[in-house]
């Protein structure tokens, strides 16, 4: 997909946020009084704490978590009040650190403070030590390795690994003895010399560095590669139970276009490996049953056939949840097209008896258990979006992370109903000094009768009856939806627009995800048809409901939104002003330079040949470029392999030949996001700029 990654590299649970009637409401009494809030600047987005990866020890006493966001290295008074940001240096580094909490409630604490920040934390099975990834050492290229540190008796952390390239994905076995942990092949000597002096040609889509499971020792510190071969191994391994074999996710290609993915078991004495898919469509990596029977995975079944070099097109739809029965070999697919809903990482419950998922679900994330006896698939909570849950050993309780509509996530824990959630951090006590936009999920009918949903994010203060100029921001993908959670950070700036008076509409058109396979479906061989009405009848919801005026409308959007928003200008002039974000302006072109031409051609019928040349140039907004009006800001990152730079210089020079009004940002080594601090202000602060000059005209401010 355009954004996010594939499916491979990214999974589906990437927006943590619940109803405002969990977290945020309990925040609600610690609140100050609304005459003393004020809204939401950027330099507040940019001051906001995310908390990652959960992990609750096995008896259920105590939770690690991680928390990231910016850290200043060379942190020093101000002397320029004007400047504020000079107090915290020049340098912004994000990093993530380990904290933990009593899971009965009680003062968080802060466990890793190392310079580079530490990730993935991980309880030993008998919880007397945590286990994490860190780039700890001297020099500018230090590697991520696993450290572990004593939860038992004290003491520092101590480094286990150390192998010559970074450490990724990492399990304990069960009797905590060993770590199986994946590492990228090292170079040879002769190519590292060559490196060095600078003598490094690259041969495109060739020379992969492959990634390799190991396994290491805990009290000797010896690791041995146990899986090798032609293939890239993803995610984490899982062990069988008797600590005998691995199960792992593996691909011939480390390449973003290749969807092929297998599912194999390694026999840890011998190394001799075994594929137990039939097909190359494994869509996680497996997690293998308490009692050892049974290796759970997903899978998307695969429609299309392999083109010349093996590789095919891009599947969209529902990823299913399969049940490989070890001893048999056989494999049960568990999929219920009634259910209609696509499968997240699957994980066992503690018996064995369940595998949960979270998934997408409308507007918000659902929580589903697959009941092995009963053969029965059901839905365990909704109306949440809800991180990867921890589970303790007897399986009674659960921690994950939480937002809501009003506040970042947070550390929560609750039985497996995922019931009566009991908070136990407070990772951004400041946003209760936010005046806020309030959130509502709406729906309307598009032009013929498909019922649509969005987000709408109300300016603060809005009064029934006045009208708003209104932002409408398109999200990526096309196969990805937008939530209902809190609209804070650099690529969604929503309260902040909001504290400015504006109102947001967040639209999930046809191709969406989370509103059924048929509908996520629905925009093959149609961007910009279906999905653009649906849009566009969006706004004149909006209109109608007496909340947006309609002389005063701005369009945005981000990768497959910054397609979106080439389209619209070159389709309407209804929008005062609009920014494309890493978008898609020329789809031949894209094809041929874009990382991920499967995933294009799976919507053009493939490759751009005479046959479907046409289509390819008829959905491209270059096409329609003499009839842009709207004046337009272009950002992309400088070095973004899944929209190439170019789709924004061809838009940017067919229009600046023209005379039309446009302005085009490029973020040096920035990829297809934006993850430098300076590159994130500064898109915020442009794009709210540009907007507010075209749309509000020569006030600059909302009436």
């Amino acid at each position: 997909m355009i954004s996010p990654l594939p499916r491979r590299t990214a999974g589906i649970a990437a927006f943590l946020a619940v109803a405002a009637t969990t977290a945020g409401a309990q925040s609600a009494p610690n609140a100050p009084p609304a005459s003393a809030k004020r809204p939401m600047s950027i330099m507040d987005i940019m001051e906001l704490k995310n908390v990652g990866a959960v992990a609750l020890s096995p008896d259920g006493s105590k939770v690690a978590y991680t928390v990231s966001g910016w850290e200043h290295a060379n942190a020093k008074p101000s002397t320029d009040p004007a400047k504020p940001d000079t107090a915290k240096g020049d340098k912004h580094d994000m990093r993530s650190h380990i904290w933990i909490v009593p899971a009965a409630g009680g003062t968080p604490r802060q466990l890793t403070f190392s310079e580079r920040g530490e990730n993935n934390p991980q309880w030993s099975p008998d919880g007397r030590s945590l286990g994490f990834t860190s780039a700890r050492g001297s020099g500018t290229d230090v590697k991520n390795q696993i450290w572990i540190l004593p939860m038992d008796g004290g003491g520092e952390a101590y480094q286990l690994t150390t192998s010559k390239e970074s450490v990724s994905g990492f399990e304990w076995s069960k009797d905590g003895s060993r770590i199986a942990f994946l590492s990228v092949d090292t170079l040879p000597k002769s190519d590292e010399a060559k490196a060095a002096r600078r003598d490094d040609p690259q041969v495109f889509e060739e020379n992969f560095r492959l990634s390799h499971a190991w396994v290491i020792d805990v009290a000797t510190k010896r690791a041995t590669e146990v899986a090798h071969g032609n293939l890239t191994v993803s995610g984490a391994p899982s062990w069988s139970p008797d600590g005998t074999k691995l199960a792992f996710q593996g691909a011939p290609t480390t390449m973003i276009r290749d969807t092929r993915s297998d599912i194999y078991v390694v026999t840890i004495a011998d190394k001799s490996m075994k594929k137990i898919t039939a097909k190359p469509d494994a869509g996680s990596a497996p997690a293998w049953s308490p009692d050892g029977r049974t290796i759970a995975f997903t899978v998307l079944p695969q429609s299309h056939t392999a083109r010349a070099d093996s590789i095919m097109d891009r599947e969209i739809g529902n990823d299913h949840l399969i049940l490989y029965d070890v001893a048999t070999g056989t494999a049960k697919d568990t999929y219920d097209p009634k259910i209609d809903v696509s499968a997240g990482n699957p994980r066992w419950t503690p018996d064995g008896s369940r595998v949960l998922f979270t998934t997408g679900e409308r507007a918000w994330a659902a929580v589903y258990a697959y009941d092995v006896k009963a053969g029965k698939l059901s839905r365990v909570v909704d109306k949440v979006l809800i991180g990867q849950p921890s589970i303790s050993k007897d399986g009674r309780l659960a921690a994950y992370s939480l937002g809501s509509s009003n506040a970042p996530a947070d550390v929560y824990v609750s039985d497996l109903t995922f019931a009566s959630p009991k908070k136990l951090t407070d990772v951004n006590p400041q946003v209760r000094d936010f005046a806020l936009g309030e959130t509502e999920v709406i729906t309307w009918k598009s032009t013929d009768g498909t019922p649509v949903e969005g987000i709408l994010l109300k300016p603060v203060g809005y009064q029934a009856g006045r009208k708003y100029p209104l932002l409408v921001e398109a999200h990526g993908g096309p196969t990805g939806a937008t939530n209902a959670g809190f609209k804070a950070n650099w690529g969604s700036p929503g309260q902040v627009w909001a504290g400015q008076g504006w109102a947001v509409l967040y639209p999930n058109p046809r191709g969406s995800t989370n509103y059924g396979e048929k509908f996520t479906k629905a925009n093959i061989m149609d961007w910009g048809g279906g999905d653009y009405r649906d849009i566009m009848t969006g706004v004149d919801d909006v209109i109608k409901r007496g909340i947006a005026d309609s002389t005063k409308m701005a369009f945005e959007g981000w990768s497959y939104g910054g397609y979106m928003t080439s389209w619209v200008v070159s389709q309407t002039s209804r929008f005062k002003a609009a920014r494309m974000g890493a978008g898609l302006s020329n789809l031949e072109s894209m094809y041929g330079t874009t990382d991920i031409p499967g995933y294009i051609g799976t919507f053009f019928s493939g490759t751009p040949t005479k046959k479907t040349l046409d289509f390819y140039r008829e959905r491209s907004a270059i096409q329609y470029v003499d009839n842009v009006t709207t004046p337009l800001l272009i950002q992309h990152g400088g070095n973004d392999q899944r929209v190439p730079v170019g789709q924004a210089m061809e838009f940017f020079r067919a229009l600046k030949d023209r005379g039309k009004t446009v302005q085009m940002v490029f973020y040096p080594r920035e990829g297809h996001g934006l993850g430098e601090y300076y590159h994130q202000i500064d898109k915020m602060q442009r794009e709210l700029d540009w907007m507010t000059k075209y749309t509000l005209g020569p006030q600059r401010v909302v009436p």
